[in-house]
């Protein structure tokens, strides 16, 4: 069987050599393995959140989709298309809108982020918050939905979007009482390189420690030399732990370079040849990829032709197929068709809903939600998920209010609406 993983990637500055060891190769690599249809898009509707500056969505844009066919992603082994492209996905945005708990959105990470951050400056809680960032997550889980994606590769911070796209999609298979929507599945990848910069720290814009990924040879020379190193003559060993020069050549070279790299620290090399060494390797790996990067961002109109014919490949093939199916599920029919048959009964509500997940602290928590999303019993940390199953079997028993006294979870409403909710998933 065929898995879909879908990626997709935001339009936001220059790409450096964080980025390539952290997302790009890793992920072009991934998508070469039997039985993986990749899904790459360029996010141009999310960028826009941040950034209401036209030239710059549009620049962004063009380097970044030139960056991933540069480093050998090929436009016509996997879908590689642009967010603005599929219409249907803001269509189906709106499906999930009208299905989506208020509840779930106010607990999404970046907007709870903002809010605290205006509490923290006695502001109103919804200070500057655009409708774009709180209904972020629903715009991503159409994403998603729309070519039903099997498996989502995210950072930690991500998880709980996928965990709301699953929920969206679970509300609206059982409103309209069929799987229109695959769930799927979150994937972390515990062994994602996070690159050191110019001066030790993460590499990231906005530490401007970054080195930018076709940056020209001698620019990217002068960079190399300007990491930060210590004091230690040549001579004197030096440690590989925490050197920013030495983690960089790792992410460039093979177990064996490494090795014999790792022996010359011991052996007390000069920083200038070890910078000469890094600057040699990265440049041997990536001067083939700058030469294809310049020429692709010499011909943008190459770039937006395969952009342009991956997208209407891809509505014609999935998405205009699928909206023309759920638009007849929700009832936005031709009208000549209804005749004289007679009103089909209301679609039952949504149930509610037991989520299980796993926290930062690596414990393990529960949370029961009504049928619109709100909250109704928070549970306190467990050490397995299957501690916290078993309390949820218990909770399902309950009939009175003196079942659900606990210290190992919390009412977050009354007795009677979490009895009721309880009543309902027994039935």
């Amino acid at each position: 069987m065929t898995t879909r993983v879908l990626t997709g990637i935001t339009p936001s500055g220059t790409p450096h050599l964080g980025n390539y060891v952290g997302a790009i190769r890793p992920a072009i690599a991934a998508s070469r393995a039997p039985g993986i249809e990749s899904f790459f898009f360029l996010a141009d509707l999310h960028s826009l959140i941040k950034s209401q500056e036209p030239e710059r969505t549009q620049r962004s844009t063009l380097e970044i989709a030139a960056s991933w066919l540069a480093c050998g992603l090929d436009p016509d082994k996997v879908w590689f298309y642009r967010q603005s492209d599929i219409p249907e996905t803001t269509e189906l945005m709106w499906f999930l809108t009208v299905v989506a708990g208020k509840g779930i959105l106010n607990r999404a990470h970046a907007y709870k982020a903002a809010v605290d951050k205006n509490r923290e400056e006695q502001l109103d809680d919804d200070a500057g918050v655009t409708a774009g960032l709180f209904m972020y997550p629903v715009l991503m889980a159409a994403d998603i939905l729309i070519f039903n994606a099997d498996k989502v590769p995210v950072g930690r911070d991500q998880i709980q979007h996928i965990e709301m796209a699953r929920d969206f999609a679970q509300r609206f298979n059982h409103i309209y009482g069929k799987d229109y929507f695959t769930l799927p599945e979150v994937v972390i990848d515990e062994q994602v390189a996070t690159l050191a910069g110019l001066d030790g720290r993460k590499m990231s814009k906005s530490y401007h420690n970054t080195i930018p990924l076709f940056a020209p040879r001698e620019e990217l020379k002068k960079l190399v030399f300007s990491i930060v190193t210590d004091s230690r003559a040549p001579g004197e060993p030096k440690d590989t732990e925490g050197s920013a020069l030495f983690q960089m050549y790792q992410a460039f070279a093979t177990p064996e370079q490494t090795a014999a790299f790792a022996q010359a620290f011991a052996g007390g090399i000069g920083w200038g040849e070890a910078k000469q060494q890094l600057f040699e390797r990265i440049d041997g790996e990536l001067a083939p990829l700058r030469e294809r990067y310049n020429a692709l961002m010499a011909e943008p109109e190459k770039i937006e032709a395969i952009l342009r014919r991956r997208g209407q490949q891809l509505r014609e093939q999935f998405a205009i197929p699928l909206l023309k199916e759920l638009r007849h599920a929700v009832g936005l029919r031709d009208l000549s068709a209804a005749g004289d048959r007679p009103v089909a009964a209301a679609a039952k509500a949504a149930l509610p809903l037991f989520k299980q997940y796993r926290e930062k602290d690596g414990r393990f928590y529960f949370k029961l939600l009504d049928g619109e999303g709100a909250l109704l019993v928070q549970s306190a940390g467990f050490d397995s998920p299957r501690d916290a199953g078993q309390l949820i079997a218990v909770l399902k028993q309950a009939e009175h209010g003196d079942a659900l006294q606990s210290e190992l979870f919390r009412l977050e409403a009354g007795v009677d609406a979490v009895l009721e909710a309880l009543r309902q998933l027994r039935d």
